[in-house]
């Protein structure tokens, strides 16, 4: 079959789907329908913010669909008529087996990890978060429990030492593009020879979870060890980024996000102490101290710490919410 005859569905959301969608499209794949979630309000005004996915799929004159149910009859009655060789699923939500199993060449899931370590919403994150040296992407066809299925194709890259999730997401982006294309390719060739996942773990192992990121997981333990705390903050920077409180001995309180720190330093002092140092806003962790390089206060825009603390009055000692 000639990639031009292979009839492909698209499933996606967020712009690290876009870029396959994108090299799909460019590669001159017969894309015959693209899924996405509904529009969603957002901002002060509830203006309705589509999706990236749905953004690009509009620009290209693409067939779109933005199912509330995805069991929903009309949906799948809608999905079985554009009769797909082949369905892609990259950052979308869990499907039903009425909707996976529909393509004749099955569905492929794109994932931002080394199955089966990382299973979940927040993979990126947790890798960073838990201070791996390295991580990747994985394609596996689906099947009924989430993130398990056969493994087709992976490849990993280093995460450097100063990288945040930010910076890991855009190659993972870039290298998780080249192998859905090679993916596809191998699937039109027919040369794809699927790996169970529990061949990958050993025995007694488990396979990792990354969980989906709330406001909880994002507070920054201070107690925890310094090295700790860097990759916890690197994990999540530029988003949703990590936050604590930081107060003065009158009660005054300012809630900070995050962004950049130094590396972890052995300066003696009491878990959650401030020191400002010439310029510099560094927090004593379990152990260490880390100085603060990068961070917004609530309502106002991102800004050094020099920035912060010219605009900031306070009053005595100041420490953070350990």
């Amino acid at each position: 079959m000639d990639k031009k005859d292979l009839r492909i569905v698209f499933f996606g959301t967020p712009e690290f789907a876009v870029e396959s969608l994108r090299r799909l499209v460019e590669g001159g794949y017969n894309i015959v329908g693209v899924v996405t979630m509904p529009d969603k309000p957002a901002g002060r005004g509830h203006h309705m913010l589509q999706s990236d996915v749905k953004k690009y799929a509009l620009e290209q004159g693409l067939h779109l669909m933005q199912p509330v149910r995805l069991k929903d009859e009309a949906f799948v009655e809608e999905l079985r008529a554009l009769r797909a060789d082949l369905q892609i699923i990259i950052a979308f939500r869990m499907l039903p087996e009425v909707v996976w199993s529909m393509p004749r060449l099955g569905t492929f899931n794109l994932h931002a990890s080394l199955l089966p370590k990382y299973r979940g919403a927040a993979p990126i994150n947790w890798a960073v978060m838990n201070g791996d040296d390295r991580t990747g992407v994985t394609t596996f066809f689906l099947k009924q429990e989430i993130d398990t299925g056969d493994i087709i194709q992976q490849r990993d890259i280093e995460i450097g030492r100063h990288d945040n999730v930010g910076i890991v997401h855009d190659r993972l982006m870039l290298l998780g593009a080249d192998m859905v294309m090679e993916t596809v390719e191998a699937i039109l060739a027919g040369t794809v020879h699927p790996i169970p996942q529990d061949q990958l773990l050993t025995a007694g192992q488990q396979a990792t979870p990354a969980p989906k990121i709330f406001k909880d997981t994002c507070r920054i333990a201070w107690s925890t060890p310094a090295e700790q705390v860097y990759n916890h903050i690197r994990g999540l920077s530029p988003y949703p980024a990590a936050w604590t409180t930081l107060a003065d001995e009158a009660g005054n309180e300012w809630s900070l996000k995050i962004f950049e720190t130094g590396e972890p330093c052995n300066i003696p002092g009491q878990v959650g102490d401030v020191m400002v140092d010439g310029g510099r806003l560094l927090v004593h962790c379990g152990d260490g101290a880390l100085e603060i390089k990068s961070l917004q206060v609530a309502g106002k825009k991102r800004m050094s710490s020099e920035d912060f603390l010219r605009g900031l009055h306070f009053k005595g000692r100041l420490r953070v919410d350990i």
